[in-house]
């Protein structure tokens, strides 16, 4: 059983590539987490939100990498910070292309 993390946040930083150089060493540091299978990264300039969806091989390790998560966000002056964990439907996922 896989679980997806799914978190977002007000953001005002850089965009697009430049948000891809300022990020690189963040970005190295959660490939690192453990029970972490792999992260997409999310970015709306137009509301001004980023975040991300995570697949992680074990609940704890979501739950864990959230509450840490949470703490550094708030570390950054995030303010408000949505994160939320769901169990994965691995059989209905694979059949739309899941990459699990």
């Amino acid at each position: 059983m896989s679980y997806l993390l799914q978190v977002d946040f007000p953001y005002q930083g850089s965009w697009g590539s430049e948000m891809s150089s300022a990020m690189r060493g963040l970005a190295e540091s959660i490939a690192k987490e453990p029970g972490l299978i792999w992260k997409i990264w999310t970015e709306n300039q137009a509301t001004g939100e980023a975040g991300g969806i995570y697949l992680f091989e074990d609940l704890n390790s979501a739950e864990t990498y959230l509450a840490m998560h949470i703490e550094r966000l708030r570390g950054f002056g995030v303010p408000r910070v949505n994160g939320k964990v769901f169990e994965v439907n691995e059989p209905l996922s694979l059949i739309d292309r899941a990459p699990l």
